[in-house]
């Protein structure tokens, strides 16, 4: 077993709290740093599902990118599903922690390992949102692909790269792809940003009607994935990062991801 203690250094290591956004609520959310821990759970949401799977399958501790408390609150009311969730995770001392938008940022976080589940080459910074050790920090990540290709085909490869059953385009007439902004999960704010720096589609998630209009009226193609489809490949990423940051430490710990969880939203045909 390992505490608590030492499983947050490592994910603080992996994805620092300071890279995270002043409205967010990353860290140590359930359980205390003194614990014991010896099972770990990494998913994208702590939901009824993940929570009745981390007891059925004995974690003493989830790690997930979604913080499963991300509002104030003022009462733990156990007939509504929050407080329903965190009643039953303090009852069986479950841990919870969160790496939110400091996953986003951290370099092999959530966009790079989306940009390299897309194949994409020479990266940058897209929405800079700081500066550490010299080096620039951002949200998404814009790369090329090794050769220009129909927005068409790299839709049709973006489905398949992320393993969705399907994905929205929203296509800006006969314009090659070659130059790919990335941002997973909720990043059609930073469509005009895409724009300008030339890229030739965009890809993200949760993309309403009149900002892929917008998009398309900027000459932009968007290919919209899904928030949970953009997101879902860090999280065995994050346990492999885990288990090496803490196979030198002193105690057992094993480490899996989730089996049971899936996007909210289904296509019905």
């Amino acid at each position: 077993m390992l505490s608590c203690q030492v499983i947050m250094n490592a994910l603080d290591h992996l994805a620092p709290r300071s890279l995270a956004e002043d409205w967010d609520n990353p860290g140590l959310l359930v359980g205390s740093f003194a614990q014991k821990v010896s099972r770990i759970m990494v998913a994208l949401d702590v939901d009824d599902a993940v929570v009745d799977e981390a007891i059925e399958r004995k974690a003493d501790m989830i790690v997930a990118h979604h913080p499963a408390i991300f509002h104030g609150m003022k009462q733990l009311r156990t007939d509504l599903p929050l407080g329903r969730r965190l009643a039953k995770l303090v009852t069986h001392h479950i841990a919870v922690a969160a790496a939110h938008t400091n996953l986003d940022i951290a370099r092999g976080g959530v966009n790079d390992v989306l940009a390299a589940r897309l194949g994409l080459e020479k990266l940058s910074a897209f929405v800079v949102t700081g500066e550490s050790d010299g080096e620039v920090e951002s949200l998404g990540r814009i790369g090329t692909l090794p050769a220009p290709v129909s927005i068409e085909d790299f839709a049709g490869h973006v489905k398949t790269s992320l393993h969705v059953s399907h994905v929205r385009l929203a296509a800006a007439a006969n314009r090659p792809v070659r130059c790919v902004a990335v941002c997973g999960g909720a990043g059609a704010e930073f469509i005009d940003k895409a724009a300008i720096r030339g890229a030739d589609v965009y890809v993200t998630g949760d993309v309403k009607y009149h900002e892929a209009q917008r998009a398309v009226e900027l000459g932009m193609h968007v290919v919209d994935a899904g928030h949970f489809g953009t997101e879902f490949p860090v999280v065995s990423v994050l346990a492999e990062h885990l288990r090496a940051a803490l196979e030198n430490e002193r105690g057992e710990i094993e480490i899996f991801i989730t089996n049971r969880q899936q996007d909210v939203f289904q296509v019905v045909i």
